[in-house]
């Protein structure tokens, strides 16, 4: 390869790393909320399709599935990521009083602590010193050290909304034949069927992603999704199933 298309190999590598890198803290949201939103709209679908229900109730109690499972999940996840915000805040203000009413109690906690790294002598002494020179770095370092605390970077309004976004359009998914059905009054023999294949079309994908996010096997990852939907498609079909036989 010569030098140029090396170089230019290079930058678009970095140039999709740094793409990546923009929403790859958000995937993990979106994988969760998708699995989520597939999973219990697949299963009001299987347990409905299992009671022999009509395509417009099928529709309704999937969106009103869809709109407040959602909601609630993405409030959830604002709400969880929004107090590891705070905490961490909390401790970061503690931290800073301490540097500036205790200050040589905390050099020495700086010191215990690289010390049992394995540093010593002057070079201890040097690190002590480096790090106690700056106040932020300083209170940085011991959140990090001693209370094994790092600053969450993403958004909590961001992370919620990802999780309400990828709960509704993955979780629509399982819909799709439906609205199809009552739409264009199709023949209705194989609705739950074509909801079964695109459902793990997109169980495949979420199974995917969540291997990236994961860093796991993609194969292990889609089988394990498809094996989460399918069992709680299966539960749901035979609640569905015996519930409407006990009524007729």
């Amino acid at each position: 390869m010569s030098e140029v298309h090396k170089r230019h190999h290079e930058d678009s590598l970095h140039k999709k790393k740094g793409w990546l890198s923009k929403w790859e803290d958000y995937i993990g949201e979106f994988v969760y909320g998708g699995i989520d939103g597939s999973v219990t709209t697949f299963a009001v679908v299987a347990g409905s399709a299992g009671a022999g229900l009509d395509s417009s109730v099928i529709i309704i109690l999937g969106f009103a599935n869809l709109i407040a499972d959602g909601f609630a999940m993405s409030v959830g996840s604002y709400l969880s990521n929004k107090s590891e915000q705070q905490n961490y805040e909390k401790h970061e203000r503690i931290e800073h009083w301490e540097v500036e009413h205790l200050p040589e109690k905390e050099r020495e906690e700086i010191r215990e602590i690289y010390a049992a790294k394995g540093f010593e002598g002057d070079l201890l002494e040097q690190v002590v010193d480096v790090i106690t020179a700056d106040k932020d770095r300083w209170v940085d370092v011991m959140m990090k050290e001693e209370l094994n605390m790092m600053r969450e970077e993403k958004s909590p309004l961001a992370m919620g909304a990802m999780t309400f976004v990828s709960f509704v359009l993955v979780g629509f998914i399982p819909l799709i034949a439906y609205l199809w059905d009552y739409s264009a009054n199709v023949d209705s023999v194989h609705l739950f069927k074509i909801s079964i294949a695109l459902t793990s079309l997109a169980f495949v994908g979420i199974g995917w992603l969540k291997s990236i996010v994961a860093q796991t096997s993609r194969i292990r990852s889609i089988l394990e999704t498809l094996f989460l939907g399918a069992a709680a498609a299966v539960l749901s079909y035979i609640v569905g199933s015996w519930l409407e036989s006990l009524i007729h």
